[in-house]
């Protein structure tokens, strides 16, 4: 009896079925790769959120009163082209010491020196203040921030970026009909810039924030959220007038035509974006940190805001 003899080698056909078996394969596993990595990245920016609302109340705990910012308008009123030769220090830069970045504090001498003076620190790229999704942050410090040297007559100064930035509440008096004007809950102001009805904004050196003003609960009141350097040009952790954005303004808003709006166009950028797909994280007063969607609704979003606005609402 003739033994029988094995097959040597894959048909050709058979090749081809093999090789579109894994493809499909490859083509539905990908995405849930994606997927996982995503939500690995969003859980690191939770984190982050997480450390600066944890740094901020520490602050709050040592000096009786939130982070400011130090940037005065008046006597005198400060160069818009270039001011890196104040002492217009953030409020990302004064939680340093409790964000396990003393060291970075001290050597910048924050409140003391000014930015220009402090340049071999301010373009230090912080890890707590940059969220893994967006791939921009990770090119360096950026040279193009407004209102320090871009464009450029003393060198643009390098500064470090940041994907998070406080909230300086709902009021706003520029920009698309959309979000303009919208009257401060605290005093009917709309200079959203320079009198926020939220917990931080330019000059809140002049009315620093404290725990006990939040009188629409620290639950209920969104402290710092994500944005986009990419996609804001006052968008930095040193300087005073890039380290918060308004909740007036549509979270990853877009131009009527469904573009984004330029990077320069401050009264239409100057808010919160985000690279997670269909939303943005915040951190609140309380320390906790909470997704919203781009379709929240956009009264209760701005209420979120206020921390004086009395609304009646429920958080996301």
């Amino acid at each position: 009896m003739r033994p029988l003899s094995l097959r040597q080698a894959f048909t050709l056909v058979e090749l081809l079925v093999v090789i579109a078996i894994i493809g499909v394969l490859v083509a539905l596993l990908l995405p849930a790769v994606q997927a996982a990595r995503e939500s690995a990245r969003r859980m690191q920016c939770s984190n982050n959120l997480r450390q600066i609302g944890l740094g901020t109340h520490n602050y709050h705990d040592v000096n009786l009163a939130f982070p400011f910012n130090y940037l005065p308008v008046s006597n005198p009123s400060p160069n818009w082209n270039d001011n890196s030769n104040f002492q217009h220090w953030s409020w990302l830069s004064r939680i340093l010491p409790f964000i396990e970045q003393q060291n970075l504090y001290s050597t910048l001498n924050v409140g003391v020196n000014t930015l220009r003076q402090s340049q071999q620190g301010v373009g230090t790229q912080i890890k707590t203040f940059l969220c893994p999704s967006d791939d921009y942050t990770k090119s360096g410090p950026r040279l193009d921030g407004e209102n320090l040297g871009f464009p450029a007559i003393n060198p643009p100064l390098p500064l470090g970026q940041t994907n998070y930035r406080g909230v300086s509440g709902a009021n706003w008096a520029w920009g698309d009909a959309r979000w303009n004007p919208i009257k401060s809950t605290i005093d009917g102001n709309t200079d959203g810039l320079t009198a926020g009805d939220g917990l931080f904004y330019r000059t809140d050196y002049l009315k620093t924030r404290r725990m006990a003003m939040i009188t629409d609960g620290t639950s209920n009141t969104l402290l710092a959220g994500e944005d986009l350097p990419q996609m804001n040009q006052h968008c930095s952790w040193p300087y005073a007038n890039h380290t918060q954005g308004t909740c007036a303004i549509y979270p990853n808003a877009k131009t009527p035509t469904g573009q984004p709006f330029v990077a320069s166009d401050w009264p239409n950028a100057y808010s919160f974006h985000s690279r997670h797909p269909n939303g943005l994280q915040f951190a609140f007063a309380d320390g906790s940190v909470t997704f919203i969607p781009n379709n929240i609704d956009i009264p209760t979003y701005r209420a979120l805001a206020t921390i004086q606005g009395g609304e009646s609402i429920q958080k996301p």
